[in-house]
């Protein structure tokens, strides 16, 4: 079981991790307080030990933007215990919340209860993540600086392949194997029109060049 802890002091966050990890789970303390998801996504922790008073961003925040692609359990750490906290907390989508300071005794406890009450493993998180953009696999849509777009079933179908093989070529012929898989009766113009359309999405959600042309050859993330 792997844990991420979102936490801007290093003593606080290096003894919850040494304790966390005497009782064998995994622990990742998060580094990049601007781009929490990026550490999320290609961590992929089973619970997360999230601080109220983050550098950039609050806690808050990131626990919204986490809740906008995985229900995995979150439990809020902070010095301010006053009911309006907590309160929050419980409304942005944490589950649990621990009042510094604490007995690293409790946090174990908390933890291994958080995980008993979350897991039967039904509910992994399906999301595949390049340079902060992160496509959610469930639902067809893809997510960038706090915002989610819809994507078509081709839109989807092409983003995957190239998302799946980023930073290498894909063959024209290979995503039109792939969506004909899938009973999309595409040809190479039709690919032509979705490529586009998929680009077009892209730049109006800020991103120029996500998907590039190789001549002859086919695209490349």
């Amino acid at each position: 079981m792997k844990i991420l802890i979102i936490e801007d002091d290093e003593i606080i966050a290096q003894a919850m991790c040494e304790h966390i990890k005497s009782w064998d789970y995994e622990c990742k303390i998060a580094e990049d307080f601007k781009n929490i998801i990026k550490e999320f996504t290609q961590y992929s922790p089973h619970l997360v030990l999230l601080d109220v008073n983050l550098p950039f961003y609050n806690g808050y925040y990131w626990c919204t933007e986490i809740r906008r692609i995985s229900q995995v359990p979150i439990i809020f750490i902070s010095s301010a215990s006053d009911n309006m906290n907590i309160i929050m907390a419980m409304n942005m989508g944490g589950d649990d919340f621990l009042v510094k300071p604490f007995d690293l005794q409790v946090l174990s406890a908390k933890i291994q209860a958080m995980l008993r009450r979350s897991y039967d493993f039904a509910n992994q998180i399906r999301i595949l993540e390049h340079n902060g953009v992160c496509l959610n696999l469930d639902n067809a849509t893809f997510l960038f600086q706090g915002n989610s777009y819809d994507l078509t079933k081709n839109e989807f179908q092409i983003m995957q392949i190239l998302m799946e093989r980023r930073g290498k070529v894909v063959s024209r012929n290979v995503l039109m194997e792939k969506l004909w898989e899938s009973d999309s009766f595409i040809d190479e113009n039709t690919l032509n029109v979705n490529v586009n359309r998929l680009r077009k999405k892209l730049e109006s959600a800020g991103l120029q060049n996500f998907i590039k042309t190789k001549k002859g050859i086919g695209y490349e993330i």
